[in-house]
């Protein structure tokens, strides 16, 4: 049996669909019991979070653990509270962890990528078979700029010329459906990228001919860039962590193709375009969304 953690984010959401197709058994962990309600249908869940686990009885009936937190403040003493509320059950599961790219370089200091380091370090202090998956920067992240996208015809994030890999959220849920049914290589890091890198200017001239409207990219400085994100809400630790993200992108950190995504699923990886088709209504529908949740 397997128990997917971040249930109800796009990667989890994606990869509980993609088992339930495979007729896999899989248990999604819900916060409450009003979260069930969201998950695709016929989908067994259990409530508990990372530092609110289920009971010890529960967790041993798992012999796989997709393990998968919002990159927040808190992150590593949530994932290491849930790794260490399993070897306190008696039990060893396989564990498929969902990091970052970059977490596995020694000098990137971003914040988000350097907590999954720390975590990475105590999982493999506790001798657990473990697979890392780690995604270059999502897809859906861009859905935070449907508004400017919208309202301005302009793509705007201080990334300057720097290239991403971006991949879709669910490949990432098809190398871990992978991961968690398959032979994917434990104690090894699997790097998830689209087909190819792109610019942010790249990625504006792709918006433009999908939704065949003119959109620009407008490289802001990152001090504006920051103020912008506090205004919309967006707590301090997080933006900054976003301005220390943009700044590897700019020198290089995300420029990485990998043909994983392929490797595990026997398909190449969805590029940008086949995503905006998806997406059109966010990018073309009025109102505003949710920031995506991983």
């Amino acid at each position: 049996m397997i128990l997917v953690t971040g249930a109800t984010g796009h990667v989890g959401y994606h990869l509980l669909e993609q088992l339930a197709d495979a007729r896999v058994p899989a248990t999604a962990m819900v916060r409450v019991e009003a979260e069930a309600e969201d998950l695709p249908t016929s989908v067994r869940h259990v409530v508990g979070t990372l530092d609110g686990p289920p009971p010890a009885e529960v967790l041993r009936t798992f012999e796989r653990v997709f393990l998968l937190s919002p990159s927040e403040e808190g992150q590593v003493e949530l994932e290491m509270s849930f790794v260490d509320a399993l070897i306190a059950a008696g039990h060893g599961p396989r564990i498929v962890k969902i990091a970052a790219d970059g977490f596995q370089e020694p000098d990137c200091e971003v914040r988000f990528m350097r907590n999954h380091r720390l975590v990475a370090t105590h999982l493999d202090a506790t001798g657990l078979p473990v697979t890392y998956l780690a995604p270059n920067l999502y897809m859906e992240n861009l859905l935070s700029a449907t508004g400017a996208i919208r309202e301005q015809a302009a793509l705007t994030a201080p990334a300057g010329a720097g290239r991403v890999g971006f991949v879709a959220a669910s490949d990432v849920a098809a190398a871990a459906v992978h991961a968690l049914t398959g032979d994917a290589q434990e104690d090894r890091i699997h790097v998830l990228t689209g087909p190819e890198a792109l610019s942010y200017a790249d990625v504006a001239d792709r918006i433009s001919t999908v939704f065949a409207r003119q959109v620009d990219y407008a490289d802001v400085p990152p001090e504006r860039a920051r103020e912008t994100m506090l205004a919309d809400g967006l707590p301090a630790w997080q933006a900054d962590g976003m301005i220390e993200l943009f700044e590897w992108i700019r020198n290089g950190g995300c420029d990485t193709v990998t043909d994983e995504v392929r490797r595990a699923t026997g398909r190449d990886a969805r590029p940008v375009e086949d995503w905006l088709s998806e997406w059109r209504g966010a990018f073309l529908g009025p109102g505003d969304l949710t920031p995506p949740r991983f």
